[in-house]
């Protein structure tokens, strides 16, 4: 089992950043990748980015690539995503997922394991 807590998220204007903070306890060891996904309400979840825990390699939507910078720190287990130059269409819950399983992976059924979620809303 893998245990993932989100935190830093919030409300700021459009253009502002904020940063985003997951913490992986359990069974870290065996992590192939961690990511954030996120969910904008009435819509489906989202790939946002990620890394892949043994050497940082970092992959990104379409949407989020140049503005948002997914990074982990595996002495402390965790990982984050720099969010700059924020829209009012980035609003949305944010999650923090993990996958044990190496291989390609892209949507949301290709995570493990998830944390609750964190609210970002950017405003106009």
């Amino acid at each position: 089992q893998v245990q993932l807590v989100e935190s830093g998220g919030g409300l700021v204007q459009a253009g502002g950043s904020l940063r985003l903070s997951c913490a992986a306890s359990g069974r870290t060891g065996t992590l192939y990748a961690m990511a954030w996904l996120r969910q904008a309400q009435g819509k489906g979840r989202e790939f946002v980015g990620s890394t892949l825990w043994s050497d940082g390699t970092t992959y990104y939507g379409d949407s989020v690539k140049g503005r948002f910078t997914v990074s982990r720190d595996n002495a402390r287990n965790t990982m984050a995503l720099q969010m700059n130059s924020l829209k009012p269409e980035d609003t949305a819950v944010y999650y923090c997922a993990a996958r044990l399983r190496p291989g390609t992976y892209s949507g949301a059924s290709d995570f493990d394991y998830w944390g609750v979620g964190t609210q970002v809303t950017v405003s106009p």
